[in-house]
Order: structure tokens, then sequence, then C-alpha cells
């Protein structure tokens, strides 16, 4: 029974000409899917839908072919349709409004399908370090410009759409470059003034509304201040003055702050509804309704944005993305089972690598559709096997909690006196607490299920598991880090004397001591090496890092954390040293060389830390395998292959489903192919061949 202290969080809210059921609004969220995946896409929407979500948006979706950005949806014209009608058809099933936004990304995308040059207000390079440069948009760019979003927004309308919002956030789109003084240095009435720099955005959204304003709410995303000081736009300066100049033109606000990896910290970089204090402002100077993000996954943080006057809707991605049903579970008092995010970002990581993206939390993200997983069912039990799972990390829990839910008899085995195996070590590391979620959301559910039962400090070897006679044997045991140096750059243990200390993150976890001058070697290249920095540097140590990368935490990039991790090393006093190898460590002294031979030369040192390779803990599984009974035994998770713990939550919840018996040689899931083109007009092969020669 929902707590009725929740009940403003399911009030009606109008939007312009459409109403939302309740105030939970997925915000516009990329997922490596889009056009790519359409059905994997619309799937995914529609799930959130059912769950509870009364406006759910695609992806930023490109507009014009001068902006293309393919890892998202687009709408350059009719023929993209089908696909976002797809997505609309999926959301209204359940009641739930669905949402584009339209975005033209300006000088942020190099146009590498169409080979159109990029526009910017200004001209100069593209973004990041991509070898063009972009050409000053003129008055008949605007001009097209405008004629563009007419037709994207009736577009918009013939899909199924009933929000439409611009787009100029992020410092990633072409309204807020021309907002922006860093970007615009144009001398006509596109620039200059703060009136003359809004003047585009104003234009789309009135263009917008004229268009289809009478049936669709049409409404703008803004980072109101980019959190770089008095250089960007502030929430206490321009950002606050664009808000009061446009206050009712749109019909919904949604505003956030700074670029993509702030507005998407990690939670090891900053807290729940950390945007308040940026964002609180607008509610004050508009009627219109205001949507804000912050990783919202307490109902009680919600709550309070509401009644505090913060917020009109709780705008979510990462939330809505680690529990689709999160709405209806605090609509129906089931708060309990909310599996709340813990801002790892390995969504963002997965689009950023353009495949769909993967939740550590919920493993059926982007299964939806294609392996037909559902975040709330799953198929009740086929077989009359009992299950023994030895080993409660991630994998061995979300075994045990999905095999649960099906109705089998669960054995879990825990050698120590705690559930989580590497979750719980890694939460209590710095800036990780948020990661006990997924050890804590487990348990919380085996805790409710009576044919699950948990055994601590329950060692088990081969005699243990013929013991309990169960038919079918899960080894979750994990994995554990190598000391002998071998990773990525080094494929054979490097030298190490005996009289040298060396560690690895396993010790420190294990509450090892360390003092004095630590030299960690990180050839593991994602988070790991740097919590260990900070892990060590709380004990009193100095460190210095040691990389064969280029850059050091080089995967992190995609995790949106890179430039936060270089940042507070460099604010901890740590030493990098990128493309350098170690070669041997000695007492007091770590060897080290660049990756292309040369400056061989020697670090002083306390200790030396090994964040390189890793090992599965799998002599069980092997043993067992070596001398098969009557019990069919799997592996699952490190166990089998170390990874992240997205992907140990993986292997866990697709052996409670498959049983360990997929088919290798069926694929397992469902691919929509491109469909070949009837239309080759114009194209001559044996024409162009000989025009070739």
């Amino acid at each position: 029974m929902r707590d009725p202290r929740y009940a403003i969080l399911f009030d009606p809210v109008q939007i312009g000409p459409v109403t939302s059921r309740n105030r939970f609004y997925q915000t516009p969220q990329c997922n490596g899917m889009g056009r790519n995946y359409p059905t994997s896409m619309a799937a995914m929407r529609g799930v959130k839908a059912e769950g509870g979500w009364g406006v759910v948006f695609a992806e930023q979706c490109d507009f014009h072919y001068t902006s293309d950005n393919t890892r998202n949806v687009r709408l350059w014209d009719e023929q993209d349709i089908p696909i976002l009608s797809r997505m609309t058809d999926m959301v209204h099933a359940h009641d739930s409004l669905a949402g584009l936004m339209l975005a033209h990304n300006g000088f942020v995308t190099p146009n590498i399908i169409s080979r159109e040059l990029p526009f910017s207000p200004s001209g100069g390079p593209a973004f990041g370090n991509f070898p063009t440069h972009t050409r000053a948009i003129d008055t008949a760019d605007i001009k097209a410009l405008h004629r563009w979003t007419r037709a994207a927004a009736l577009n918009a309308k013939r899909a199924g759409f009933d929000i439409v919002n611009i787009y100029a956030a992020h410092d990633l789109a072409l309204p807020f470059h021309f907002i922006s003084r860093r970007h615009n240095q144009r001398s006509d009435e596109y620039g200059g003034s703060l009136e003359n720099r809004v003047r585009l955005l104003r234009e789309l959204i009135e263009i917008a509304k004229d268009a289809i304003g009478d049936k669709l709410a049409v409404g703008v995303r803004l980072s109101v201040d980019e959190l770089i000081g008095p250089a960007g736009i502030c929430a206490d300066g321009e950002g606050r003055d664009v808000v009061e100049m446009l206050a009712e033109l749109p019909d919904i606000w949604d505003v956030n702050v700074g670029s993509w990896p702030q507005d998407s910290i990690s939670s090891r970089f900053g807290e729940e509804g950390r945007q308040e204090k940026y964002v609180k402002f607008v509610k004050q100077v508009t009627t219109k309704p205001v949507v804000g993000v912050g990783r919202f996954t307490s109902p009680d943080t919600m709550l309070g944005q509401i009644k505090r006057g913060v917020l009109d809707l709780i705008g979510a991605a990462r939330p809505s993305i680690a529990d689709p049903f999160l709405p209806e579970k605090i609509r129906t008092g089931a708060t309990d089972d909310i599996r709340e995010c813990i801002g790892c970002n390995m969504c963002v990581t997965n689009n950023y690598l353009m495949a769909p993206i993967r939740c550590t939390q919920n493993p059926t993200m982007s299964e939806e559709w294609r392996r037909g997983w559902h975040p709330e069912r799953i198929p009740y039990k086929t077989t009359h096997d009992t299950v023994l799972i030895v080993g409660s990390g991630p994998a061995g829990l979300e075994a045990a909690r999905a095999m649960g839910q099906r109705g089998y008899q669960v054995l879990l085995a825990e050698r120590r006196t705690e559930l989580g195996g590497r979750v719980t070590r890694e939460s209590r590391l710095p800036g990780l607490s948020a990661w006990a979620r997924v050890r804590d959301y487990r348990v919380q559910q085996l805790n409710k299920m009576p044919n699950v039962e948990v055994f601590l400090d329950s060692e088990m070897g081969m005699d243990e598991v013929a013991e309990t006679d169960c038919s079918l044997v899960a080894i979750a045991t994990g994995s554990r880090w190598r000391a002998d140096g071998v990773g990525r750059h080094h494929a054979t243990p490097i030298p190490v004397s005996d009289e040298a200390r060396v560690i690895t993150p396993d010790d420190v976890m294990d509450g090892a001591q360390v003092s004095g001058h630590v030299v960690i070697y990180d050839d593991d290249h994602f988070y790991i090496g740097s919590v260990m920095a900070e892990a060590l540097i709380k004990m009193g140590c100095t460190v210095t890092i040691v990389t064969p990368a280029v850059h050091f935490a080089g995967f992190s990039q995609f995790s949106l954390e890179i430039k936060h991790i270089h940042k507070r090393m460099a604010k901890l006093g740590v030493t990098i040293h990128a493309q350098t190898a170690l070669t041997g460590v000695n007492l007091g002294a770590a060897q080290v060389e660049g990756i292309y031979g040369t400056d061989a030369r020697q670090i002083a040192c306390d200790a030396v830390m090994m964040v390189a390779g890793q090992v599965p803990n799998d002599g069980l599984y092997r043993a067992l395998a070596a001398n098969p009974g009557a019990q069919r035994v799997v592996a699952l998770g490190d166990c089998q292959a170390p990874a992240t713990i997205a992907s140990a939550i993986f292997a866990g919840h697709k052996f409670a489903r498959d049983l360990g018996l997929a088919d290798p040689d069926v694929v397992p899931f469902l691919r929509e192919d491109v469909e070949l083109s009837a239309n080759l007009s114009g194209w001559d092969a044996p024409a162009l061949k000989g025009a070739a020669e």
C-alpha cells in the first residue's frame, strides 16, 4: 500500500496542451541503440512507460544531415518516422506521454556520415581532436535551420510524439553555442548582447510552437550553469537571465548544469540532488512546469524537490535504467524493492562504445526485446533441479535471487562471514559506497524468499558440494588480482626480488596496512587504480602511478570520469608517469622504462601495488569439472573470466534463465538487419567501374 506522503508524486501535471499522468519524467537518455537497434530502443522505452514513467523521452534526435550523430535516433525526413512511431506506440500503450528532443549539435558533430562541414556561430575548430574546422553559420543557414526545425516538429507530430523539446544544453547544441560568449563572437543580430545571443533559441521555440503547439507541448532543455565560473554561463548570471527572457515561451523547462560529464556525474564524484542549488531559481521566474535531474533514487528526496518548490516533475535517466518500475514501486508501496542506481555510469560507457547500454543493477536493460527479458517478471521454473550456488559476489547473488524468483530451491554458500564478495569489498573504498546497493537490493530480495537458504562462513570443497545433493551447481567464487605484473602490457611475469614488498588491491581490501611511498602499476586502465591511490593516501602514503597507457585510467573516458579522476589525482599530489612500464621490483625501488624502450630508471619506493591482470578463483570448478558425477556444474562471473560487476550480474541472471544450457550454435537474441533498398537509381556499377579505369 502506498505511503500517503508520496501521493503528490502522482498528481497529473499539465504541460501545454498535454497532461502527464504523474510527476515522473524520463529525460532524454542516450542508449547506444537509437537508429541502429530501433526495436530494442522502442521496447526499452515501452517498458519504462509500463513501469510508471508519465513522460518517456527518446534520446537526442538529430533532425538534419548537417548534424549527424550516428548513435542516436534521427528525424531527417519522413523516412525516419516509422522507427520513431514504433517507440511512441509502445509508450502510448501504457498511457504515458512520448517526448522527442530536437538536437542540432553544431560544431560538436563532425558529420562523418553526411560529410557536411559542421556549423558553429563563429567558425573555428570542431569538437575534440577531429581534424576539421567548422564554418560560421550565416543568415541563409539560419533561415534554413528555421525550415528544418519546422519540418522536424511536424514530422515529430506525425510520428506520434506529445512533447517536442529544443535542445540547448551540455555545450552540445547549436542554440547553446549561440548563447555562449565563448563560442559566439558575432557582430550581427545573433551576437553581442545576451538578447541577440538568445535570439536563435527563441526563434526555434516559436517556430516549433507555431507548427505543432496547438496539439503538442513545446519545451526547451537548457543548461543554466556551465560550472566553469565567470567564463561560462552561470545560474546567478546569464543562466538566470536567459530563463527570465523566455520565461513563459516554452511549455516546459527541462534544466540542468554543466557538460555531460558534470550533468551525469558518477556517484564517486557527485551526490544525489547536487544540481538543486543551481536550478532552484527557475520556478521563481516562470509559471511553466520545471523538470530537473539529480540521479534521484530516494522517494523522500523526490518528495522534497516537489514540496520545497524546486521542481514540478522528477527527471531521471540513470535511475530509470536501473529500475524502469521505480514509479510503480512507489505507487504500490513497494519502495523496498527499488533497484537504486549506483551511479557507476556503466550505462554511459556502453553508449560511448556504440553498443546497447548495460546496467550494473539491471541486467535486463537493452534485452527487453532481443532476449525477451522483463525487469520484473521471469518465467517460472521448468525443471525439477535443486540449485547450489557457491559464492555470494555479484554473480552468485543475482543467480540466487533470480533462481529464487523462478521458484527453484536454492542453497547459497559463502566462505566469508558476509555477503557481497567484491561488491562489499569495493564499496568500502573511497567514493564507492553507493555500490553497496548492488548487494543490498539482492540480499533484501533473498530475505523474502523462503525457498532460498543462505549459509555464511561455509567453505565448500568437492565433498561438501556432493553432500548437498543438489542437481545443479554454480561456482561463483570470483577472482583475485595478480601480483606478478602480467596484464595487457606484460604477457609474462616481471622480475620481483624476494625482499621487495609487492601488494595488490586485494591486500588493501583485506585490511593490509601500508606506509611510505607506494608505486601503483596500473595496467587495468579503469577505476581501481585511482581508487587505490585515494585509499593509500588516506593511510598516509605518498603515491606515484606508472602506466603503459597514453593516459592514466583511459577507459574511464567512456564513463565520463577521466577528467574527474585526473583532477582528483592532481589535487592529492599524485605523480603520474604515462607511457611507462614497470620492468622489475627490487627492495626499495621500482624499475621502469618508457614503452618505446627509452628512459630506463628507478623510482625509490617502499612498496609496489600491481593493478594489472586478474585470475579466476576457479580451483573448485575445475576440480568438479574434472570429476563429473550426478551434479551438473557451471562457472559464473569472475570465476569464469574477470570483468566488470555489471558483467558478473548479467552472468548470474543469464544462468538463472537458461540454467547454463544455452546452445552455443544458436544465436541467443533477436537481431534487426538493415533492409536492402530497392532503389538503385543512379547506380550503374559497370559504368562507374569504366569511369574509374
